[in-house]
């Protein structure tokens, strides 16, 4: 590769780095725009039980404002929404609609993690103690041999770390 294609591909690199960041400020704000979307809903509908709450003749305008100013402000938050890119499992949608802390899911999956690596932990120690067990049997049968077999790991090893 000459200099031109090399200045060339690390210009190709810094730009598609500034798009990447440039897609994740755009999806951050994206996501702001919602949440505060969800704020000014949450406020109309506050304001919405006030006024059906203490309903009277007289309230009929500022409940049917209050209504279209919902209606309106959801088509929003669907629009910005729309926007974004989020994926929420399942599970957790359905631990809110039981009314539960989604906290719960994430402190789940977490502890199944660990579990799974301690599990995966101990499978390593004992294959490392089958390793160790089978190489003290092979170095009592043939000890030549395996002095041959350690020389040739020490070796590769030795490659593996100067080529990383």
């Amino acid at each position: 590769m000459d200099i031109s294609q090399n200045s060339s591909a690390s210009a190709a690199n810094a730009n598609g780095g500034i798009t990447q960041t440039n897609d994740q400020d755009e999806s951050k704000q994206n996501l702001n725009h919602v949440i505060n979307s969800i704020d000014k809903t949450l406020g109309l509908l506050h304001q919405l039980h006030l006024t059906v709450s203490s309903f009277n003749v007289a309230s009929q305008l500022p409940l049917l404002q209050r209504v279209n100013s919902l209606v309106t402000e959801l088509d929003t938050m669907q629009r910005l929404a729309d926007n974004c890119n989020i994926q929420v499992p399942m599970e957790v949608v359905n631990l809110i609609d039981e009314g539960k802390n989604p906290d719960e899911f994430n402190r789940d999956v977490i502890n199944s993690c660990i579990a799974k690596n301690q599990i995966t932990k101990g499978k390593t120690d004992q294959f490392k103690g089958l390793r160790r067990h089978l190489l003290e049997e092979l170095d009592q049968a043939f000890p030549n041999e395996v002095e041959a077999y350690r020389e040739i790991r020490a070796t590769s090893a030795a490659v593996s770390r100067i080529k990383s």
